[in-house]
């Protein structure tokens, strides 16, 4: 399968590195997981930076930092039984497509699309988090 377009609100599989792994010196995730694509723009070079959150089944120490992600969207995402949420402090950026965008065993890269409206408030929080300076980004090149 071809590698989708990067759009804001696409979930994409993808090595997500936690700000914890990356102090321990780890440079690749340890685990591929759905994240989500919070930013994707072309910069003065013409490579696409994309920032992503990730999404998780530990529940959230800080729920004002996650957003839960309802049963109803996890099945038409294809995501398994589980509850999930999206990190909204921890993020990870890096230049479409990246090393560590990885496929589905069905081949996809993608799970489909948040609705607008989730999506709306996943930006609105992730920019008030990153405003008090308590959220992660990690460089992945």
């Amino acid at each position: 399968m071809s590698i989708p377009a990067p759009k804001p609100g696409l979930i994409i599989r993808y090595s997500f590195l936690w700000s914890a792994e990356a102090k321990r010196g780890a440079v690749e995730g340890s685990k591929d997981r759905p994240c989500a694509i919070v930013v994707a723009a072309r910069n003065e070079a013409g490579e696409i930076r994309t920032i992503v959150a990730p999404i998780t089944h530990s529940p959230p120490i800080d729920v004002a930092a996650s957003l839960e992600i309802t049963p109803e969207l996890c099945r038409t995402l294809g995501l398994d039984a589980g509850r999930h949420w999206i990190r909204l402090d921890e993020l990870n950026r890096f230049v479409w497509p990246g090393y560590d965008l990885r496929p589905r065993p069905d081949g996809r890269y993608d799970y489909g699309m948040l609705p607008p409206g989730l999506f709306e408030q996943l930006k609105r929080r992730i920019l008030e988090i990153q405003k008090a300076r308590k959220g992660r980004v990690i460089e992945r090149g």
